[in-house]
Parts: C-alpha cells; structure tokens; sequence
C-alpha cells in the first residue's frame, strides 16, 4: 500500500476531495493522510472521505508538539500553514512506523495518471527522498530565488537520515517562515536548497516531466494529445499536474487561472488538462453539497480599488483572467498567447531595473 500526505481547510476542501479522488482512481490501494485545518474540513471528510482515508485534526497535531502551536502566535495563517510541511509528515512517520514512505502532496494537485513510475525511479536509485525542480524555463529563471524545488511533491522513507532530514527542517521552519524572500530564506520552500549537500546520494530529484507539471514550467516542451484527454510531455505521460492559484473570481464562470505570470496556455493543452479538472472539481462539488447543502468554493471577494485597476491591463494583454462555457476555458485576452509569460518577464525586468 502507498501513503499519501496533504493538509487543507475548508477553502480547499473541493479541491482536496478532487485529489483524493483522483489518487483513488490512479491508485487503487493508495491511502490518504489528511490534515485537517478546520472543523469544516474534518466534518466533511468524515462524511465523504471513504474507509481509506485517514483524518487527523490540526488539534491532534498540535497537541503532540508544543514548539508548533508556540509558533502560531507569531506568523500569519498562511505562513502557519507553510510551517506544518515538514512537521505532518515527520509526525506521521514517528507515531506509524508502519508507513514505510510517506508521499506529500499538495492540495491543488491533481493525478491524471499512474504514480508508479515515481516509486519505481525513487526504487532504481535507492534514494530516502524525493524531489521536483520547479523547471523554470530560462526566461523565467529569477523565480528560483524562491527556491530550486518545489514543496507540492516529496517523498520519504521511514528511516533514522529521512527522519533527522526532517526534524532539521521542521525546526527550520519554526524559526523562521514567512511569506517574503529574506536572507536567502522564503517560506518553508528555500530550505529544500540545502537537501542535496545534507543527503547526497539518498536524495534523488525527480526529472519527469510529467510529475508536478505546473503553471510555471509547461512552456517550451513538446505535448502530445492522444484520446481521453490522455496527454504526453516530451514522450511522457502527465501523471500529476500542480493546479496552483487556479480558482473562481465569479460564480463558476469566471476564473482565475493562475497563469498571468508564466505564459497562456494553447487552447488544445488548455482544455485537456483544465477541462477534465473542472470536470472533477464539479463532481466534488455536487458531493459536498450533500453533505451540506449549497457548499461552494471558496471566493476572495473582488475589490474594485487601486490593485484591481493596476493589474486590469495586465490581465486585460497577457491574459490571466479566463471565461468557463461548459468545461472549455477561454482566455480573456487581446492577445500574446503563449508568448505572453516571456514578454511580461521582460517589461518586468525593464521596468525594476530603473
């Protein structure tokens, strides 16, 4: 049996259970691990999450560590979220020896194949721990200040290195983890910089292109749409792509996508990747109004201030805004397409370099 790691709230509780589904489909004796950061969250997955998916409440957790609900008090809820990464892994793996690797994976993601061919390189290459580049493309190469790897997917075996690998990181993040760049430091994610001197030769970084296929890194390869919404990347499968920022702005029609920064996607690669998520995040949806009645997303309310007019032209020429008609997505845009990520990297560099 493979164990899987993630954590939400009720903001990410339709995307959760999309994950959850996704895996189970993909996965068929895999088991969840779940993190439950509300009381919404926890009385929902209770109700819906099935015999193999296993809830722990955020009071659970803390319960068992002190430094961490000290740190609470002094960081924001997002950067307190940033900071249970390394601690609900590294908890779950001390108090369940039975798990012999823990697999973490963000709840935006979404698997759109089989992950056995993750196991099978961590396997070949007899590595403790996994990790995935974020794959920048060259013309967006400054965002690795941020950090070379990204937290979305990693995985550990339960063994004393991985364990001290962790504890080391947890205490890291209860030191510091905010949500800026400082020191050489960003939220949980920079501290991953130091893994491959710490681990060596246990630490393989995964080069799939098709594991944790993001926003950021789909530019400049080559795809392949087969039927099913079955798509290939440089010849491999798409196994796991990471949905990251991709929510609704207005009822289910109007949606962010996540994208202005990075380049649109081509309608094709748009509509069988998004389309088939919509499709499963429609599902989760209706199911969770069942078991209350007229859940929905979460939304940010949409402020017409000064920030909304600023980023309007960006958004209005590079396209980050999209129009749901049916399950197809259409880019709200005069126009740059695809080449709208490399041209908006360049004005930025223009422009902060006077």
């Amino acid at each position: 049996m493979n164990h899987y790691c993630t954590y939400f709230d009720r903001g990410f509780l339709i995307q959760g259970l999309a994950l959850w589904r996704s895996l189970a489909a993909h996965d068929p004796e895999a088991s969840l691990w779940v993190l439950a950061l509300d009381d919404d969250a926890a009385e929902a997955l209770r109700t819906v999450g099935g015999p193999r998916l296993h809830l722990v409440t955020l009071a659970e957790l803390e319960a068992g560590d002190a430094e961490l609900l000290a740190a609470k008090g002094n960081r924001s809820r997002v950067e307190y979220y940033f900071t249970l990464s390394p601690c609900w892994p590294l908890w779950l793996l001390r108090l369940r020896p039975e798990i012999r690797r823990i697999t973490y994976v963000d709840a935006d993601m979404f698997f759109l194949g089989s992950p056995a061919e993750v196991f099978a390189a961590m396997e070949t290459a007899r590595a403790s721990v996994l990790v995935t580049g974020h794959r920048f493309p060259s013309w967006l190469g400054h965002y690795e200040r941020h950090g070379k790897f990204n937290v979305g997917l990693l995985c550990f075996a339960n063994d004393p290195a991985v364990l001290d690998c962790l504890a080391g990181w947890r205490d890291q993040c209860l030191d510091w983890c905010h949500d800026r760049l400082e020191d050489g430091k960003y939220a949980d994610q920079k501290y991953l910089d130091g893994w491959p001197e710490k681990l060596g030769s246990r630490l393989i970084v995964l080069e799939n292109p098709g594991v944790n296929l993001a926003p950021w890194n789909w530019a400049g390869r080559r795809y392949e749409i087969l039927p099913g919404h079955t798509v290939r990347v440089d010849g491999q499968p798409v196994v796991l792509f990471h949905f990251a920022r991709f929510r609704p702005l207005l009822g289910t029609w109007w949606w962010q996508s996540g994208q202005l920064d990075y380049g649109i996607m081509p309608w094709r690669l748009r509509q069988n990747l998004y389309g088939p998520y919509w499709q499963a995040l429609g599902r989760a949806r209706s199911e969770l109004a069942g078991w209350r009645v007229g859940f929905d997303f979460s939304r940010r309310p949409v402020r017409l201030g000064r920030d909304f007019w600023r980023t309007l032209p960006l958004r209005a020429v590079f396209g980050g805004d999209w129009l749901r008609l049916g399950g197809m997505f259409f880019n709200l845009r005069v126009g740059l397409g695809r080449w709208s990520g490399q041209v908006l990297a360049r004005l930025r560099t223009i422009f902060l370099r006077r």
